[in-house]
């Protein structure tokens, strides 16, 4: 591509872009700020969707090992939040309990009965679906 037509491409796309980042950032800001925690997709891997979203804070807060806890939060951009579950890829297995999910119209969501009953790396995973296909978002929780 000739730098003149690149530099054009990004003028255009730029004020685009702003407007994903911008969404991504107020993305939950009614949660608790000490808690929140963010987990944006870029589209990099291969299952990551871009310009999706998760925002979202553990209830009780902070993380501890052994105590079951929900997350509530919020789903900003265009998707559906199907699952939201969690698993510790390095010891191969997940939890010991099945969490459900309430959903609201409005993206919110609580996610009940997570436990994360030892201590270690656990990823929290958020299945996604845009577009009729379904995709993931994780989030590492270092547990001591």
């Amino acid at each position: 591509m000739k730098p003149g037509l690149a530099a054009a491409v990004l003028a255009l796309l730029a004020p685009l872009l702003t407007s994903v980042q911008a969404v991504a950032a107020s993305c939950g800001e009614q949660l608790p700020p000490a808690h929140r925690v963010l987990v944006e997709g870029n589209g990099q891997g291969r299952s990551e969707p871009a310009g999706v979203t998760v925002a979202f804070v553990p209830d009780p807060a902070p993380w501890a090992v052994s105590r079951h806890f929900a997350l509530r939060g919020q789903l900003c951009g265009a998707g559906r939040l199907l699952r939201v579950d969690a698993d510790m890829p390095a010891h191969r297995h997940g939890m010991n309990y099945r969490p459900t999910l309430s959903l609201q119209p409005d993206g919110h969501f609580v996610a009940q009965g997570l436990l994360l009953h030892m201590p270690g790396r656990w990823r929290l995973r958020f299945e996604i679906e845009v577009d009729g296909r379904r995709h993931w978002l994780d989030h590492s929780v270092d547990l001591k």
